[in-house]
């Protein structure tokens, strides 16, 4: 048998950041997609979500024509046959998981690079892929093959694993060994719609970047500042200041971040600050944040956290929040009394090598 337990990420700081090319802080929970796959005497591979008793076939060769958006079981393998990855044998895979999905934890991602980790490590184990290359092949299953609008955090944290600082305009990261003290996910019961979010976001984002660039060819983004948003908000339309004051703002917030992480002693409180400022930016600039979490955020602040903020694109879905661990039962009790589906504790978890 071939097992794998993929984790799903956490976005700290920088979320709606990866689509620009600008940096993210994002680490990976003790909250899992599992997979385990057994050989069977037949030319495809029967799939089995064990979560949504659900089953089906997927054939070795698929038309990419033919393949539906989401489908990154066929998509994976039409990613990988133009490596030379093709299988020669079948298999029943089975997969579960204890990951929310659609919640803004990347169970999508989780799914997808359990998938493609699989696949090459039973048909091209010579290979010896590095997560690096894992994280590719992902990314472009789940974004590039259907042409969507996320960045690369996803894959890239989860295939790495640990708490990371990643440089989207260069595909390079950095780890991070800072403390956020005891950590809750928060589950909203608000559903969330990804790519619409996403969509408009990314397009609104760009242009207000494109136009100010047009205004000022010596204009970098990676080495802007706070005090570029107001130099350069007069050159855009009223409503594309707001996608440019988000971009900007937790562009500086993700630096600062970076900077305290790195630092041997974490402060905690000013960690947390920094998540409460990126959580305004999210809600106020680019309005992902649903009235209700912001009601149930506000619950869990004045109870007692460093810090919260919606995760992920938004729209709905989980939350984080930081806190002492000796706040952790009036925290959990203010989001649950506040609207919250469920709250859970979590950890970091960092590579076993």
């Amino acid at each position: 048998m071939f097992e794998l337990s993929i984790p799903g990420r956490i976005c700290f700081y920088g979320d709606h950041q990866d689509y620009l090319g600008l940096p993210v802080i994002a680490g990976t929970i003790n909250r899992y997609i599992y997979l385990k796959a057994l050989p069977i005497s037949s030319a495809h591979f029967q799939i089995n979500l064990k979560d949504y008793n659900e089953s089906f076939i997927v054939n070795f060769q698929e038309e990419p024509s033919m393949i539906r958006p989401g489908d990154y079981f066929r998509a994976g393998l039409c990613v990988l046959k133009k490596e030379g990855i093709i299988p020669n044998k079948g298999f029943c895979v089975d997969i579960s998981g204890d990951l929310p999905s659609n919640s803004g934890l990347s169970s999508s991602s989780a799914l997808v690079v359990s998938w493609i980790k699989f696949l090459v490590s039973v048909y091209a184990p010579r290979l010896n892929a590095s997560d690096i290359q894992i994280a590719k092949w992902a990314f472009s299953t789940e974004v590039e093959f259907f042409n969507q609008s996320g960045g690369i955090m996803d894959q890239f944290t989860i295939s790495l694993r640990g708490l990371i600082y990643i440089n989207t305009n260069n595909k390079s990261y950095k780890r991070l060994n800072g403390d956020f003290g005891s950590l809750l996910i928060i589950e909203s019961g608000i559903p969330k719609d990804t790519q619409e979010l996403l969509k408009q976001a990314k397009e609104k984002s760009q242009k207000a970047i494109d136009l100010i660039k047009n205004n000022n060819k010596k204009f970098e983004i990676l080495k802007s500042d706070k005090n570029h948003y107001e130099l350069y908000k007069n050159y855009l339309p009223k409503d594309l200041q707001p996608y440019w004051k988000a971009a900007i703002h937790n562009f500086v917030i993700t630096k600062k971040a970076k900077q305290i992480l790195n630092k041997k002693k974490t402060s905690k409180i000013l960690l947390g600050n920094l998540m409460n400022a990126h959580q305004k930016i999210l809600q106020n600039e680019i309005k992902n944040t649903p009235s209700k979490i912001i009601k149930q955020l506000e619950a869990g602040n004045k109870a007692g956290t460093f810090g919260s903020k919606i995760v992920g694109s938004g729209g709905g879905g989980c939350m984080v929040a930081m806190l002492d661990k000796k706040n952790i039962f009036a925290v959990k009790k203010a989001f649950i009394d506040s609207g919250a589906k469920a709250v859970h504790e979590v950890e970091l978890i960092y590579p076993k090598n």
